[in-house]
């Protein structure tokens, strides 16, 4: 049953929550009941490789002080934590927006990608197999290949190449192969099939840069960890604006939920910050073309965890729908999953037709288009009741230029 409880300016309160919980798997990769590796034995040495060393490599001082550098010299971190006056006077909170927007590439997906190309380095890699929805993570994966010269191979579904043709264009720039994914909804679930089917193809060679906080352990702790500078920026520059380093709410757009993960992550064991998931209710939560996946799922395994998971009475997988290519998607990663499961998050759901006003509002009253995804979490306000002391961080995960052709054909 989906969290319906919208009275969200009063602080959570979560029964035995600790940031451990919270923050970290336990040793099999769980966050509470959900998470694992469920892999084919192909995958094995791989996935046990990286369970073994991503914590030893991320944790090296080298490795650290090259994905800093990166991230100031290249990604143009930090980004800014901007006061949205016009927004804010409307709603009655004061209400920061976190570009990560102004990312190169154009979203928070290159902090990920930065991360895991210097990890494949390290590991000996020599070819990068990704997913990509929305277009914005396999970007930023054709970027850094392209940064440190290593062949770069991208799935992404046929329903996605056309709607998402700009970015698609820059991939190919950049020197990726894109490669479709026929089958299914041909959207972001079939091109993580047909990515996991080329790595159990080559093993030995291959690193998968994974793009959410989804897949077998360790990668949704890993690409969390990446993302965690997000919420780790937000706390020092709000402290500077407002004098607490604390907001009283973190709201982010939902699918498999890298950037909730990056924005929610110093604010875990946090418990006077209420996370706020927006998830993608497509035409309507019970219309059967939604990708709301707390409303509608129920535990499964996909993609190599254990979650919740839009699926059949016999376990098939329901095809998702959302106007949004990045937020197509029929699950949602393990910690989201816990989050909901143990209340420490309340989680909404935007269809399409709200996530196309928020957007459309928000670039006439603050002169920023956002992305599709990023606009399901504008939406989310129109649900919430504030009092005028409530300090509100909106995760502006990306930047709307690849969703202008959806945009100019509803205007």
């Amino acid at each position: 049953m989906m969290n319906t409880n919208t009275s969200i300016g009063i602080a959570a309160t979560v029964a035995d929550a600790n940031a451990e919980q919270f923050t970290m798997p336990d040793g099999n990769g769980y966050y509470g009941k959900f998470g694992g590796a469920y892999i084919p034995e192909m995958l094995h040495r791989n996935v046990e490789e990286l369970q073994a060393k991503y914590l030893s490599i991320m944790q090296d001082a080298g490795f650290q002080k090259e994905f800093r550098e990166l991230l100031k010299d290249y990604v143009g971190r930090p980004t800014p934590l901007y006061l949205a006056q016009r927004l804010s006077k409307q709603y009655g909170a004061s209400i920061y927006l976190k570009r990560e927007d102004l990312c190169h590439t154009g979203a928070h997906k290159i902090n990920n990608t930065i991360g895991q190309i210097l990890l494949a380095q390290r590991l000996g890699k020599k070819r990068i197999i990704a997913e990509t929805g929305a277009g914005q993570h396999g970007v930023a994966t054709a970027t850094v290949c392209a940064l440190k010269g290593i062949e770069c191979i991208v799935y992404m579904g046929e329903k996605d190449i056309e709607r998402q043709a700009p970015n698609v264009a820059r991939m190919k720039m950049l020197g990726a192969k894109v490669v479709p994914a026929l089958s299914g909804s041909r959207t972001l679930k079939d091109a993580t099939n047909e990515a996991i089917r080329d790595w159990i193809n080559n093993p030995n060679d291959t690193h998968y840069i994974i793009g959410s906080v989804v897949g077998p352990h360790p990668y949704p702790d890993m690409v969390a960890r990446f993302q965690s500078v997000i919420s780790e920026e937000i706390r020092w520059q709000l402290k500077e604006k407002t004098g607490s380093e604390l907001p009283t709410h973190v709201l982010a757009c939902v699918g498999g939920g890298s950037n909730a993960a990056g924005a929610f992550y110093h604010f875990l064991d946090e418990l006077t910050v209420q996370l706020v998931a927006v998830e993608a209710a497509g035409e309507g939560v019970n219309s059967g073309k939604s990708a709301a996946t707390t409303a509608l799922g129920k535990p499964g395994i996909l993609h190599g965890s254990k979650s919740l998971l839009m699926q059949t009475a016999d376990g098939q997988v329901i095809e998702p729908h959302s106007i949004s290519a990045g937020l197509d998607y029929p699950g949602i990663g393990p910690l989201h999953a816990h989050l909901f499961a143990s209340g420490r998050g309340t989680f909404l759901s935007a269809t399409d037709d709200d996530a196309l006003k928020a957007a459309f509002h928000i670039a006439k009253t603050e002169g920023i288009i956002p992305a599709l995804e990023t606009a399901h979490a504008f939406s989310a306000l129109d649900q919430m009741k504030f009092n005028g002391k409530e300090v509100v961080v909106i995760c502006l995960s990306g930047r709307g230029d690849k969703d202008l052709g959806t945009y100019m054909s509803k205007m």
